[in-house]
């Protein structure tokens, strides 16, 4: 699904809302998860994501370079979405469904900014990659 300056994915996983929280509420577990390849490590992260927490990490596209998130929406078992300093927000939502759980990972870069991102090709490139990440999310959870 696409829209305006918000682009996401969606997958049934066969298992339970609290079981994929978990794994997404480690930022210590975002490299495994990551299907664009670009985290290159944890920098520093808490056990456990919360309300508020910030997390850093290394990242590579072309150069390497450091992120520095913070967590903006975090309900237990059901959202959780961070941004960085140009506050583009990366977004997982979760719904219990028969079988497993419907997961829609987006990335919202609607501000005056996003123009240049919008001109690099990064909201398909990045759709193409949570799609690599529900897969992977998928894969780790379900093994």
């Amino acid at each position: 699904m696409s829209s305006a300056r918000r682009v996401s994915a969606t997958r049934i996983i066969h298992a339970p809302p609290s079981t994929i929280f978990d794994l997404l509420a480690d930022a210590r577990q975002h490299q495994r998860l990551d299907g664009s390849t670009s985290i290159t490590a944890v920098v520093d992260a808490p056990e456990r994501l919360f309300l508020g927490a910030t997390f850093s990490m290394g990242m590579r596209q072309g150069v390497h370079y450091r992120t520095k998130n913070k967590v903006v929406s975090f309900e237990e078992s059901k959202c959780i979405a961070w941004h960085h300093f140009a506050q583009f927000t990366w977004r997982y939502d979760l719904e219990e469904v028969e079988g497993g759980t419907r997961v829609t990972e987006s990335f919202n870069y609607d501000k005056p900014w996003a123009l240049t991102i919008i001109l690099l090709g990064y909201p398909e490139r990045n759709r193409l990659a949570m799609e690599a990440t529900l897969a992977r999310l998928e894969a780790i959870v379900t093994a």
